[in-house]
């Protein structure tokens, strides 16, 4: 899982924003930002740099704590 859809949120950005800046389908966007597609490493690093942020703020661990 990943954590797009609430960083665009707090950036005041939209979709289709997001999916000009990457170059892909507003489609393809979509289905990272509700989960459905998992983006490639290459592809959630170059998120993060569109969106100013550090790579890790855009996953979502599923380790648990102890």
């Amino acid at each position: 899982m990943n954590r797009i859809k609430e960083v665009l949120e707090e950036k005041g950005v939209k979709q289709t924003w997001l999916a000009e800046k990457l170059g892909k389908s507003y489609n393809m966007v979509n289905s990272y930002v509700q989960n459905r597609r998992q983006p490639s490493l290459d592809i959630l690093n170059e998120i993060a740099g569109i969106l100013d942020v550090d790579v890790r703020i855009l996953i979502v661990s599923n380790r648990k704590t102890l």
